[in-house]
């Protein structure tokens, strides 16, 4: 769940920087420019609040519900938003500038309320009921965030999408079942997000299956990948514009690592990533693009040090920077995209 009462929350005001990586060569984005790019590019602006094409270390602290940036310009800032008993974060590309705008979901009033980066302006708008789930992604290509809801009703999942390049209308579209996992992502890379859904077997280790509407061409596909019991989270981890299909696996204790398995979407041979990253009793998943190169990093952030672990996936070679940004729990605000 995305609520963070309803989460442990993993957020302080303590920066330490250990980087063993440096700038990648193959850095695609060039700081200020808008425009819509790719879906999975929308995800690094949600989070990129100065806009140089890398993921902040963003926090959420409960206790004061106080938004916590760290830049990867330099410098940091504290945004008191949100109400941490009631409210998801959603963070995304409200106005299209190319920087990510604060942003929450409230359940008891189904308000969307941001703060515009472009301006400082302060929006409300009015979507969706208590008992939704918010999924905020770009699904007409225009480069801004799309105000969405999924309702569990019936037995059925409904995708409900107020796109920002249309009247105010908005679409409902049939979508899994009441008991399958949102995942949104742009599969087939056309720069819109694609409805998707991970179906969870009979047991906890009952094979999952993936599957998705397709943007470009109305037509649905499946993926088989990963247990039910794993967490979904969805990224470019291979650089070719598209969402892969990628799972975590919590192991058995709090110190057994967690693993990462990712379905290459440039492969044509099954071809698929593994890595072992991150604690299964202290890490909450928060995958990024935090180098700036287009491909999205496995990332974790550990409550019991507020540091934030990064293992980037750009060639030459995976890297790893540590940064220390938040305390005991806190919530990596990154983490919203994990299912």
């Amino acid at each position: 769940m995305s609520n963070l009462l309803a989460k442990s929350s993993r957020f302080a005001v303590f920066a330490g920087l250990f980087l063993l990586c440096a700038s990648s060569a193959w850095a695609i984005c060039t700081p200020g420019a808008t425009g819509p790019g790719t879906g999975n590019l929308r995800l690094r602006a949600a989070v990129d609040t100065d806009g140089d094409c890398k993921a902040d270390f963003t926090v959420f602290r409960p206790e004061n519900n106080v938004w916590y940036v760290a830049k990867s310009g330099g410098g940091f800032t504290y945004t008191p938003w949100g109400l941490a008993t009631y409210d998801y974060t959603v963070p995304g590309d409200y106005d299209g500038d190319g920087k990510g705008d604060i942003a929450v979901w409230r359940d008891t009033d189904g308000n969307f309320y941001w703060l515009n980066s472009s301006d400082g302006s302060y929006n409300v708008i009015h979507f969706g009921q208590s008992g939704d789930e918010p999924v905020a992604r770009d699904y007409d290509g225009d480069g801004k965030t799309d105000l969405a809801v999924i309702r569990r009703s019936n037995g059925n999942m409904v995708w409900y999408i107020r796109p920002s390049s249309g009247d105010g209308s908005y679409t409902g579209t049939f979508w899994g079942y009441s008991t399958d996992y949102a995942t949104p992502g742009d599969y087939d890379g056309d720069g819109k997000f694609d409805l998707s859904i991970q179906r969870p077997g009979p047991t906890a280790s009952s094979p999952a299956i993936f599957y998705t509407l397709n943007s470009s061409n109305g037509q649905s596909s499946f993926a088989y990948w990963g247990l039910s019991s794993d967490l979904v989270v969805p990224g470019d981890y291979d650089g070719d514009g598209k969402t892969d299909y990628a799972i975590v696996r919590e192991g058995p204790t709090p110190a057994s690592n967690l693993e990462w398995y990712i379905q290459k979407s440039s492969s044509s041979t099954g071809e698929y990533i593994y890595y072992k990253w991150g604690l299964t009793g202290s890490d909450i998943n928060c995958q990024n693009d935090y180098d700036g190169d287009g491909v999205t990093d496995i990332a974790v952030w550990r409550d019991t040090d507020g540091v934030f672990y990064v293992l980037t996936m750009g060639p030459p070679s995976p890297q790893v920077i540590y940064y220390r940004w938040g305390q005991a729990n806190d919530y990596p605000v990154a983490g919203y995209d994990t299912h």
